[in-house]
């Protein structure tokens, strides 16, 4: 399209110079505005009551802001409790509807506390901005409320809002919103660096926690990654997320989250393992299913049904396609049935179940007619899922493998390095690359695979590529050796469950390579920082989460329950303001207790850099875009005072043209 086109259409929406000049005023305006918060968290893993904590608290940023407004006028229990209702609203209301003497007092003085702390979050946004975040029911109240002057004349005006909103008993819809809101603008953009799912009982309500945001990114992780494989079809990557939250006792989400049928693989399973205990199959139980409470033993058969269907499939596949290189990982066909031991990597090792009646040993890898039936259920509902596909869609829509936002860089994984330290080339899908190439080239045939797969492969086919970034040892998104599964249930010797880690995660911590890296993604390595997940950071052992002297940061510090004890905390979030970046760490998340009362502990936080002067909207990305929309207005300005482009007035209600 030539410019001169592209003017004209521009002249569509801002039809002369008053127009003009009134946006370009606009956007200076918003150009000379701090910078919104940014907001990082990674490895989720299904935590979301902890997760949505984190969120609504802003990692302890509202707590700041609660004390620098009412630190000389509240004591602390009052700060405390003032933040536990912007943090829970619902359940501090029904707290406080039961045991307030009066009620009505105490909505009124919390509504005035309220709007108090969204003025003070929302002072880096335009009021326009602000409005379009407020919500449709109570919005003009809140409107009227937040952007109120001192004059005495309107004190009258206010405390009549306030007095109304209690009468009509609309005060604990209000209360409820204000706190929404001001956990919404205290966070302008939310980054999530991956793993959504697997281990946790929720990352569903995630997903629709993430898809009410105005204003989120996904880093894909390698748990995304096989649902959104399995969303396509594909048999292993089924397989592998049935049996990771058939191990963790996930059923809810499964069934009642996602309409998953289950009941094919319990009826089988119970059939062919009914007398078997499958002791070494038993589900971790971080939490208890609500709908449906499948006993444990129960569990166990399943989880040891879909796990031989899972190293089935996994080796059809490593079969059919010898370019993943991956033929190390068929353990089936090196079973002996005769003395129950199994060969691995060349050493001889006794089996611990040897009650394995699907598995044929001339034919190891195919399945048995009840576990195709199984196989062809799960599949039926999978991709059938509305509500899966809908979640899917939004990762796709709102992901990508890598993201570069704000002069950062932004993956979940690794990036491939030999030893030495270059870019290792890695040939996957036909195409041979590295370093930030390998990483768009990826991205590109994961959307591919998804949208338009090749029309020689099906989607199902065309996702073995999701199941390979799952767990192939040159996968961006896995960073090991091999995934241990089939070691971990069948071999005690635990010698045989270690997976050693790829050399990016020891080369890290080189401020050279993370330069390095930085520079292959076209950024300014004075400026800009890695922000990565994935690996848990081993706190309690003295690791620490800053690596190549401040120019990369791992975030994994264990939101999932599953990872606490190995972390020693329960989480990092990163900050990214307008003064500073900071790591925030935190304690274990406290569910809500019978009684009502919740405990919200403050997050440790730790400034990593300082900003040289306040960052401004005009040194963001959005900036950048923003600076374009004005040089293209100029342009336009320019075009109207020439007389290329006619300039068009109002006049009665209609237009005429100047010209």
């Amino acid at each position: 399209m030539s410019n001169n086109k592209y003017l004209e259409m521009l002249a569509q929406k801002y039809p002369n110079h008053r127009s003009v000049n009134a946006e370009i005023v606009n956007l200076r305006a918003i150009l000379a505005l701090p910078k919104g918060t940014e907001y990082f968290l990674s490895d989720l893993h299904g935590e979301y009551d902890a997760f949505q904590y984190f969120v609504r608290s802003a990692s302890g940023t509202i707590k700041m802001k609660i004390d620098e407004n009412f630190g000389a006028i509240l004591s602390a229990t009052d700060r405390e409790q003032l933040a536990a209702l912007i943090y829970d609203p619902i359940n501090e209301l029904k707290r406080r509807e039961a045991n307030e003497a009066d009620f009505n007092a105490w909505c009124s003085s919390a509504i005035y506390r309220l709007i108090i702390i969204c003025r003070a979050v929302s002072n880096k946004y335009t009021r326009s901005k602000v409005r379009r975040i407020l919500p449709d029911n109570t919005g003009y109240i809140m409107d009227e409320l937040m952007f109120a002057d001192d004059d005495d004349n309107r004190q009258k005006y206010y405390q009549e809002i306030i007095d109304s909103v209690i009468e009509f008993k609309i005060a604990k819809t209000l209360i409820t919103e204000i706190a929404n809101t001001i956990s919404e603008l205290a966070v302008d953009h939310l980054h999530i660096i991956g793993d959504i799912f697997d281990r946790g009982p929720k990352p569903h309500r995630i997903m629709d926690f993430l898809m009410s945001r105005r204003s989120v990114d996904i880093q894909w992780g390698n748990h995304d990654v096989v649902w959104m494989g399995a969303a396509c079809g594909n048999r292993p990557c089924i397989a592998n997320i049935i049996r990771m939250n058939v191990s963790y006792n996930n059923f809810d989400m499964l069934e009642y989250g996602y309409g998953i049928n289950l009941r094919p693989l319990a009826t089988r399973a119970q059939q062919i393992y009914g007398d078997d205990p499958c002791t070494g199959f038993m589900p971790h139980v971080l939490e208890k299913n609500r709908f449906d409470p499948i006993p444990e033993e129960l569990a166990a058969k399943m989880h040891k049904m879909i796990a031989i269907i899972q190293f089935k499939v996994e080796g059809q596949t490593i079969m059919n396609h010898p370019e993943f290189k991956l033929d190390h990982r068929l353990m089936l066909d090196k079973i002996n049935f005769d003395d129950g031991t199994v060969n691995c990597y060349g050493e001889v090792y006794p089996i611990k179940d040897t009650n394995l009646p699907t598995i044929d040993p001339a034919d190891p890898y195919k399945l048995s007619p009840e576990e195709e039936e199984v196989m062809v259920a799960l599949e039926a509902s999978i991709t059938n899922s509305k509500k899966l596909q809908e979640h899917i869609n939004f990762l796709y829509t709102h992901g990508a493998l890598f993201t570069t936002y704000n002069g950062n860089l932004l993956f979940h994984g690794c990036i491939p390095f030999t030893e030495d330290g270059d870019f290792m080339e890695v040939t996957i899908a036909g195409k041979t690359n590295h370093g930030a190439g390998l990483m768009r080239q990826l991205d590109q045939e994961l959307r591919e695979v998804y949208f338009n797969p090749r029309c020689e492969l099906d989607k199902a086919d065309a996702a073995n590529l999701m199941w390979y970034l799952w767990l192939g040892p040159d996968s961006p998104l896995f960073g090991k050796d091999k995934m241990t599964t089939f070691e971990r249930l069948f071999i005690a010797d635990k010698s045989t469950h270690k997976e050693h880690t790829v050399p990016y995660y020891k080369l890290i911590k080189n401020k050279d390579i993370c330069i390095k890296i930085i520079r292959d993604f076209d950024l300014d390595p004075s400026k800009g920082i890695i922000l990565n997940g994935h690996v848990p950071v081993k706190i309690k052992d003295g690791e620490s989460p800053i690596k190549g002297e401040g120019k990369l940061i791992v975030i994994d510090g264990g939101i999932s329950k599953a990872y606490q004890k190995t972390t020693g905390i329960a989480g990092y979030t990163f900050i990214f303001n307008s003064w500073f970046m900071a790591l925030s760490e935190h304690e274990p998340y406290h569910p809500l207790q019978p009684d009502g009362t919740q405990e919200f502990n403050n997050p440790n936080i730790v400034t990593t850099h300082t900003l040289p002067a306040r960052m401004l909207i005009i040194d963001t990305d959005i900036g950048k875009v923003l600076q374009s929309q004005i040089d293209d207005l100029q342009q336009l300005n320019a075009e109207f005072r020439k007389g290329t482009i006619k300039e068009v007035y109002p006049k009665r209600g209609k237009y005429y043209s100047k010209n």
